[in-house]
């Protein structure tokens, strides 16, 4: 029988309304059937792990994720694919995270959630939750089909380093940008084969060390000489740079000499556009050509989430400077596209 592991680290979808009161409360994911009933007719072995006490996404943090990456590392070889249960909001970044840190993942990691508690007539947790399953139970010629972390939402199944939040309102939460979807669920399960990562031969990594010592500059028509030192001048090891279109900046003087000072301290700046679709393109236009020149990495078509996530796990491997840049701008787990 096809053993999944759930793990239930909090989120909406675990939530049930106190009758005494009208709050949400999470309910007791070991009885998961019991609230879930429709599960009982999938012929699969399900296991649960919950938090205690449960997070809400928005208090996951690098030390939550070595959890889950630790948790699925230790369990790999007793189940055939896991479902991690989280709240929308961070999905997006946990699911980059783990990504980069479980390496040869050759399982699938799923994770899900919903946007109206389970509880709830009109709610979409139970068809997340039960596609979910589906997606990690299912195998081709004994392997299974989907072998890496993945986001599964409202009948859409997404890498999880490509995708981002994009509406807190309706079922449809998430999207991938820059990447074509992975499966979609209608009266089947369609996967697009092309798309997904080839299983790896090698045994299961586990890569943990991540540094979250970086910073953020978003750029912005006026921006100040003080709001970019403050960054550029600040102890952070790297630095991310969200620029206009293709990876485009001010030309002037002062914001030049800001960055190529932060590089000559040491500090790794990459350049990651804030359109949501597109590519960073150093070089093609003037407004770049100078960030190409003094060593600014590219990002291409990474994710802010992707991107974070990335940055904290590249800079824990503890290379050089410039080993460090040449993994930034190589697509390690197909978060980016960089041809």
């Amino acid at each position: 029988m096809t053993k999944i592991l759930i793990i239930y680290t909090g989120g909406t979808i675990g939530m049930v309304n106190d009758p005494s009161n009208g709050m949400l409360i999470p309910f007791d994911f070991q009885q998961i059937k019991e609230n879930v009933p429709e599960l009982n007719r999938l012929d699969y072995h399900l296991d649960v792990h919950s938090f205690h006490p449960v997070l809400d996404s928005s208090n996951i943090d690098p030390e939550i994720w070595k959890v889950l990456a630790e948790l699925v590392y230790s369990k790999y070889d007793l189940y055939d694919g896991f479902v991690i249960l989280h709240g929308s909001d961070t999905m997006a970044f946990t699911a980059s995270a783990l990504s980069f840190m479980l390496e040869n993942l050759s399982k699938p990691v799923v994770l899900t959630g919903s946007q109206l508690p389970i509880g709830e007539i009109r709610t979409d947790a139970k068809e997340n939750l039960i596609t979910a399953l589906e997606i990690a139970a299912t195998k081709e010629n004994g392997r299974a089909l989907v072998p890496e972390v993945c986001i599964y939402f409202d009948a859409q199944l997404f890498r999880g380093n490509r995708s981002i939040k994009y509406n807190s309102e309706k079922f449809e939460a998430f999207r991938s940008p820059n990447y074509p979807i992975l499966a979609e669920a209608g009266v089947h399960l369609q996967f697009q084969k092309n798309y997904i990562l080839p299983a790896p031969n090698d045994k299961l990594n586990l890569r943990t060390n991540f540094n979250a010592n970086i910073g953020v500059l978003k750029l912005y028509p006026g921006i100040t000489p003080q709001a970019v030192k403050a960054i550029t001048d600040s102890e952070v090891d790297a630095i991310i740079l969200e620029t206009f279109g293709s990876g485009n900046t001010t030309t002037a003087a002062w914001f030049l000499d800001s960055l190529r000072t932060a590089i000559h301290r040491g500090k790794i700046i990459i350049d990651i556009s804030q359109c949501k679709k597109g590519s960073v393109q150093l070089g093609r236009y003037e407004t770049s050509r100078e960030l190409q020149k003094m060593g600014v990495v590219s990002g291409f078509d990474l994710t802010f989430e992707a991107t974070v996530t990335k940055l904290m796990f590249v800079m824990g491997l503890k290379l050089s400077a410039a080993d460090s840049r040449k993994l930034m701008e190589k697509s390690l787990r197909g978060e980016l596209t960089n041809d």
